[in-house]
Formats: C-alpha cells, sequence, structure tokens
C-alpha cells in the first residue's frame, strides 16, 4: 500500500506533466535528435535528458550551447508538435483525475514545458478539469525555483501546507521543497529515486488513495 494514505488535509494536487502525466520521451528524442541534425549540435540525447524538469533554456546553458538559443528552441518545438502522436498517456490517468476530483480536491499542474504545446497536449488528449495550469514563462523563474507553484497556490487560494506537487525530478523536489509544499514522487517517470522523497508512488492509480480529511 503506497505511503501517501498518511497524507491528510489535501485540498489540491499539482501535477508535472511530462514523466508524471504523459510520457514524451520519444517525443523529446526525436526532437532533439532534429535539433542535432540542423544545428549541428553534438550532445546526444542522454545528455539532453539528464536535465529535463529544468526549463529548455536553461538546459542548453548546462549543455555549454550558449548561442542561436530562439532558433534551437523553434526547431524543437516545431518537430515536437509534428509528433504528438509519439505521446503517450500514463495508464489510467483520466480515471484516477477524476477520483480526485469527485473528492473535492483541486487539480493544477506546473510544468517546465512552454504553454502553447501544453494546451496542445491537454487539448489532443482531452485532460480537463484542471483549476490552474502553468507552463513555463520568462515572467517567473523556472524549477527549482519555486515561483510556478506559488503562482498556483495564489490563484487557487489553497495554502502550500493542504497541497502536493507530484513530479519524477530532483529539480521538482525542490521546486516543492522551496514553495514549503510536499512532494510525492513518481517512481515510473523519469528521474531516480531518492532517499529524500518521503512519499512515492508506482503508478498514477496509487494517487486515488489521497484524501481531503
Amino acid at each position: 500500500m503506497p505511503n501517501i494514505k498518511k497524507l491528510k488535509n489535501i485540498r489540491m494536487v499539482i501535477f508535472d506533466l511530462d514523466g508524471v502525466l504523459i510520457n514524451s520521451k520519444n517525443n523529446m528524442r526525436k526532437s532533439w535528435n532534429k535539433v542535432r541534425e540542423i544545428h549541428k549540435i553534438r550532445n546526444k540525447f542522454e545528455e539532453y535528458f539528464k536535465y529535463i524538469g529544468l526549463p529548455f533554456l536553461e538546459i542548453l546553458k548546462r549543455l555549454r550551447i550558449m548561442d542561436k538559443h530562439s532558433k534551437i528552441f523553434k526547431t524543437f518545438k516545431k518537430v515536437s508538435v509534428k509528433n504528438f502522436s509519439l505521446m503517450k498517456p500514463y495508464p489510467q490517468m483520466k480515471k484516477v483525475l477524476a477520483i480526485i476530483k469527485n473528492k473535492d480536491i483541486k487539480l493544477s499542474i506546473v510544468t517546465s514545458k512552454d504553454y502553447v504545446r501544453t494546451k496542445k497536449i491537454l487539448n489532443l488528449y482531452k485532460i480537463k478539469n484542471f483549476n490552474v495550469v502553468c507552463a513555463y514563462s520568462s515572467k517567473m523563474r523556472g524549477k527549482p525555483h519555486p515561483d510556478q507553484l506559488k503562482y498556483v497556490l495564489k490563484k487557487t487560494q489553497i495554502k502550500a501546507q493542504n497541497t502536493i506537487y507530484v513530479g519524477d525530478m530532483y529539480v521538482d523536489f525542490l521546486a516543492s521543497k522551496n514553495a514549503k509544499m510536499k512532494f510525492v514522487f513518481a517512481k515510473y517517470g523519469y528521474g531516480r529515486d531518492n532517499s529524500k522523497y518521503k512519499y512515492k508512488i508506482n503508478s498514477l492509480s496509487d494517487l486515488k488513495y489521497i484524501n481531503k480529511s
């Protein structure tokens, strides 16, 4: 039985998108390989992927790619949108979201993906019922800073102590810690397990045990 049953007084669940609700690894691989081909970049997909969770431009900096950022991002987005079919929702995703919503618990998304692609993905797979969708914006600092999570708290008027953030990367953990909210690690996602993660789920279906009281 998942230890998230110990969580009490939950009023909102905030989800990361990639690696938590949607498996987009194949889409990202195809997009990055096209970036490498067009812009003559040596960094392999595995190097790019280890920084997933950070804003795209921050990943480029970590890879020591210091120019042509806007052109690279444009290429990546274009290929990504063209190959949305390579993305797949994780099993029982819609069912689990409905169960949580029926408990009168708010649902939101905080992702490092840009707003346009985020909305296209949600529309494509008819993922609805989110109170706030906060994609990365230059107006806010990206993860591990808490800006996006705090934005959602402000919009919903829910306290951090009554909120959990479900993510799959260490940067998600740091963002939730900086926002003073509980973190739930999605073991099925892209990141490695860590002893610092108190609450963990093996699949999305484990979240059905979350309670408002």
